[in-house]
């Protein structure tokens, strides 16, 4: 390799085309994780009724919406999401004067179709023929919602759960409040529209997840890892190919959140100026060669990462490595896969064949899909386990899934962004942290602590890696303590 530049790129197949959700655009359930130990603090402090394990989706004996679609069938599908708009539209009445100009109108009319039916059948939709259109979308034009019962929402249902539609329909009922607010101008980017529109989803969940829905519930670990996950699943899958770029899969989760957390202030400072600085040196785009050219997840290539890695984060003593598969003789430290870390020996084992499985873990072919292929799935579990390497060195503690686990998920972030710099002979390219946030949610292995347990809330572990991208080291030690 010599001083040539090595990307750390990601293969990317494209999925079916149309399933793009916004203006008139628009938005496979996690593995089950992998928790040794259930780590139970709720770091939002929610004040409404909340549960992390509670139920999660329709209440049940709650009455349907007074509400119909055109062209609809009345089925579950239709039912779903129109009781979703009427919560979405009751919260957006109660709160939209509190933080905009004007009086909140709510969406009125709403189309319903069905993307395997007939030509025959296909209804007008935003002036475009709905045939085969496997879409759900807010018409700007005649402000219009409209979806398709037959592929896109039963999907989503399968794959996510019920309540990934309720975070459709919040995404696109988003267009509308944006628009009411004036929140953009004619030239304002389409991702940035969209991002808007990914916040005010955050917000509306937000409510759910505090009991403030009459036909919903959300709970904080599956239930709302479930609805990640479908935020996941809509990425670009070539960013910055188009003119109308929605944002990579950690730009759209960081939109989510930011409405989660922040509320519909947050949603207001989503700007062009604002997504420039939060971008900062992330690749936004492929670079050629990018897609094709993959580290192989070998051990020449693991210790080219830790080269990096002593270079960006030098330690005293250095850890070893050993490639012949995770530590097995380490007192009091249950050893992790497939990636492990002996604080005794201070020795970092690998499972080498286990570990690059997780490169080529993306669903191929799928219509929706929130596994993200790529070496950088791979390389950033190796990477978690040098960070905690890194805190037992500055004797910041590794044992705790809530502390040292999500120390070791904030630093790789801040590794991962400083691979972002010119200069570095590793280079991240433009998809690579979307697998890494996909391997965090799925089962969380880069967010474990020392005995592999991690936080049961895919929230709060991409949360932990999105504060050290986006904000760095320090900021990973004054919020993980």
């Amino acid at each position: 390799m010599g001083t040539s530049r090595v990307r750390l790129g990601l293969a990317v197949v494209l999925l079916v085309a149309g399933v793009a959700l916004t203006g008139c655009s628009g938005m496979r359930a996690p593995a089950a994780q992998n928790v040794s130990a259930p780590v139970t603090t709720n770091p939002w402090e929610l004040t409404g009724q909340t549960s992390a394990a509670g139920p999660s989706g329709p209440r049940a004996g709650v009455p349907d919406a007074d509400l119909t679609a055109e062209n609809g069938d009345g089925g579950p599908i239709d039912k779903l999401a129109l009781n979703a708009i009427s919560d979405i539209a009751a919260y957006w009445k109660d709160q939209y004067a509190k933080y905009f100009p004007g009086t909140f109108a709510p969406v009125t009319r709403f189309i319903s179709w069905d993307a395997t039916a007939p030509r025959a059948q296909a209804v007008q939709f935003c002036r475009t023929s709905t045939f085969q259109e496997v879409n759900a979308a807010y018409c700007s034009q005649d402000q219009t919602i409209g979806w398709d019962r037959g592929t896109l929402l039963p999907t989503l249902v399968k794959k996510f759960g019920q309540m990934s539609v309720v975070m459709v329909l919040a995404h696109e009922y988003g267009h509308s409040v944006q628009a009411q607010a004036k929140l953009n101008g004619y030239f304002t980017p389409t991702v940035v529209r969209e991002q808007q529109a990914d916040c005010f989803a955050g917000v509306f969940l937000r409510a759910v997840a505090e009991g403030n829905s009459r036909h919903f519930t959300l709970n904080t670990t599956d239930g709302l890892n479930g609805v990640l996950a479908a935020v996941i699943s809509f990425r670009d899958r070539e960013p910055g190919a188009s003119r109308d770029e929605h944002g990579t899969a950690f730009e759209r989760v960081t939109a989510v959140q930011i409405g989660y957390t922040d509320g519909a202030s947050g949603c207001k400072a989503i700007t062009r100026t604002e997504l420039q600085q939060r971008r900062g040196t992330l690749p936004t785009s492929f670079q050629p060669g990018d897609k094709e050219r993959q580290l192989p997840v070998d051990q020449p290539d693991l210790a080219l990462v830790a080269k990096s890695l002593a270079e960006n984060y030098p330690i005293t003593p250095e850890p070893s490595y050993d490639y012949n598969g995770v530590t097995g003789n380490c007192p009091t430290v249950t050893a992790t896969q497939p990636v492990s870390y002996c604080p005794s020996t201070n020795v970092i084992g690998t499972d080498i064949p286990t570990l690059a499985e997780r490169a080529s873990s993306g669903e191929k072919g799928e219509l929706l899909s929130a596994m993200v292929s790529g070496d950088y799935n791979a390389f950033v579990v190796f990477v978690s386990r040098y960070m905690l390497a890194v805190q037992q060195a500055r004797r910041l503690g590794i044992t705790g899934a809530d502390t040292a686990g999500l120390r070791a998920a904030c630093f790789s972030g801040a590794y991962s962004t400083k691979l972002s710099r010119p200069g570095s002979d590793l280079q991240l390219s433009a998809t690579d942290l979307d697998a890494a946030i996909s391997g965090l949610l799925s089962d969380g292995l880069a967010a474990a602590d020392v005995d592999g347990n991690v936080v049961p809330s895919g929230f709060v572990r991409l949360e932990a890696f999105r504060t050290g991208v986006l904000d760095g080291e320090n900021a990973c030690l004054q919020t993980y303590k």
